[in-house]
């Protein structure tokens, strides 16, 4: 009778353990790449483009995809001291420099937007009948009235965007007129509504708030406000923790023709418009 008991204890271990390898086997079957470190912008988090896409790769893959939302600058330091292993920004200078320096394996453009210039609806700098569609001349007249303009001053993609604007307008803006906020994209044009100041803005970030906000565009359409978003693999060389082959799927995902097409459907219902346009081109 023990010896019987005995046998039917073993039998029932043995199933336990073949359920348990079973459920293991299915745990690892289905993102078996775990998970990637996305270290990405501001803007592609604020503008709801991540909430909106995300989703479609973690179901088809199983790979659980960790969002840091920073500047550019601030990605692409995670990218160099190898605390990310994909990263999509908007820098492209910064990008190439960061690729042929060693830390990323190849560059891919994925979309562009733009940037524009959002400010007080009364416009007391008048910059809107001044140069609606000259974003340089629009600074100049900024800085000419001193009116309060909000900068992200983070060395993000739209903070180097404005220095080179800046720069352009034969300018170095300073003084109790300029301030930094040091925050995101979000952040930075609530901070522009509660001063009724303005700010430079991607467009997406500010449609996607804009029902939030007592803020207008008023300078637009300036070649000088054309805003590319590349995706870069970083290098696996940097340390053993580096998820090459998740962050190469989740580039062949976000390139493939199905996505691209869901990236230029994205805000068309809510905006009339797409935020963001696709242009991967093999």
């Amino acid at each position: 009778m023990k010896k019987n008991l005995l046998i039917v204890a073993l039998l029932i271990i043995s199933l336990i353990t073949g359920c348990s390898s079973v459920q293991n086997a299915q745990d690892t079957s289905v993102g078996d790449n775990g998970s990637i470190i996305l270290a990405t912008t501001t803007s592609t988090r604020d503008s709801g483009l991540l909430d909106y896409i995300l989703p479609d790769f973690e179901e088809k893959t199983g790979i659980e995809v960790k969002v840091v939302a920073v500047g550019t600058g601030a990605a692409l330091q995670k990218g160099r001291d190898g605390d990310a292993d994909v990263l999509l920004v908007h820098a492209k200078p910064s990008e190439e420099q960061f690729v042929e320096e060693g830390h990323g394996l190849k560059r891919y453009d994925v979309m562009y937007n733009d940037f524009v210039i959002v400010g007080p609806k009364e416009d007391s700098a008048n910059i809107h009948a001044e140069a609606a569609n000259d974003v340089v001349k629009g600074f100049q007249t900024i800085a000419e009235s001193e009116s309060t303009f909000v900068s992200r001053g983070d060395d993000s993609g739209t903070h180097k965007k404005e220095k080179s604007i800046w720069e352009n307008a034969g300018i170095q803006p300073e003084g109790s007129w300029y301030l930094s906020s040091g925050s995101g994209m979000g952040d930075t044009l609530k901070i522009a509504d509660e001063k009724q100041a303005y700010t430079m803005t991607d467009r997406a970030t500010y449609l996607n708030l804009k029902d939030k906000l007592n803020l207008d565009i008023l300078v637009e359409k300036d070649e000088m406000l054309f805003n590319q978003y590349g995706v870069i693999p970083v290098n696996p060389d940097k340390n053993e923790n580096i998820n090459n082959g998740g962050a190469q799927e989740f580039i062949d995902w976000l390139l493939s023709e199905d996505i691209q097409k869901m990236i230029g459907e994205y805000g068309k219902d809510k905006f009339g418009m797409p935020l963001f346009t696709p242009n991967y081109n093999k």
